[in-house]
């Protein structure tokens, strides 16, 4: 005798969210990594009820501290809401921004070979000065408010100027320690001695001894490790825009493309790729 019910089994579901590039809004189309751009994702990976935990990848050089900030914040946000695991996977690299955004897992973990780390704030750019005067230029600045000017690239630095740029780093590196020591607590080992808050950055192996992330492993063989080799694993990504992809074959977007481009080799050079 047939019954007429169906035994279904129930499936083991973990949604996998997807961050890389450079954090925060690139190029005309908004390619980097920024909250609302994410957002969208996040919320339906945390949307699934019957998700044993939500699995997040990572490979970032860093980028805005404040988008930096507001993933980060977000998704601790929707974690502690739905009552769910966050585990993060470091690819290539997370590091800087893409560390803190790290930060927001339960538990962290990274190829050997990843390069983790980089907690510190960088502010980088050029001086042009000698060479204006040289071709024959004459910069012309009006302003209203001294300080309206400062860190101009054309003019000669001054001491005030830098004091007062150094002020703001030092209070967002402040606030990026207190992200790693809220995160990882404990399980940091000797941040003095190993100089884990100097801005320097290590490789996954180096990174599991100082504590800074908890294990050696990639997404799919972390998982199916934890819930089992049936576990099923949602990809989800955000699609690209129907506008992005028909104007993504102009002159001009080839054009902004290249500048992209470049602007990100320079971020992932500073780590060696």
């Amino acid at each position: 005798m047939f019954s007429i019910f169906k035994i279904f089994k129930k499936k083991k579901l973990v949604p996998h969210i997807r961050l890389s590039g450079i954090i925060g809004s690139v190029g005309r189309f908004k390619q980097g990594i920024s909250f609302a751009g994410q957002q969208e994702i996040i919320d339906k990976a945390f949307s699934i009820k019957k998700a044993l935990a939500i699995a997040v990848s990572i490979n970032s050089p860093g980028g805005s501290p404040v988008q930096s900030h507001l993933i980060y914040s977000y998704i601790k946000k929707m974690a502690k809401k739905n009552n769910k695991k966050v585990l993060v996977f470091a690819e290539d690299v997370a590091a800087s921004g893409g560390y803190l955004i790290a930060c927001a897992g339960d538990e962290i973990y990274a190829n050997s070979s990843s390069i983790v780390g980089s907690i510190g704030v960088i502010s980088a750019s050029f001086g042009f000065q000698d060479a204006i005067k040289k071709i024959g230029v004459e910069r012309r600045v009006y302003t209203a408010g001294k300080n309206k000017s400062t860190l101009d690239p054309f003019k000669e630095e001054k001491e005030e100027d830098i004091q007062r740029l150094k002020k703001i780093q030092l209070e967002l590196h402040s606030d990026f320690i207190n992200v790693v020591k809220t995160s990882r607590g404990s399980k940091l080992i000797d941040t003095e001695k190993n100089n884990t808050f100097t801005g320097e950055f290590w490789s996954g192996s180096t990174s599991l001894k100082l504590g800074l992330i908890d294990g050696i492993g990639n997404a799919e063989q972390i998982l199916r490790e934890k819930f089992g080799e049936d576990v099923v694993i949602k990809k989800l990504e955000k699609p690209k825009s129907f506008i992005a992809k028909k104007l993504s074959t102009s002159f001009d977007n080839q054009i902004d493309s290249i500048a992209n481009v470049l602007e990100e080799r320079a971020e992932w050079q500073k780590f060696g790729l």
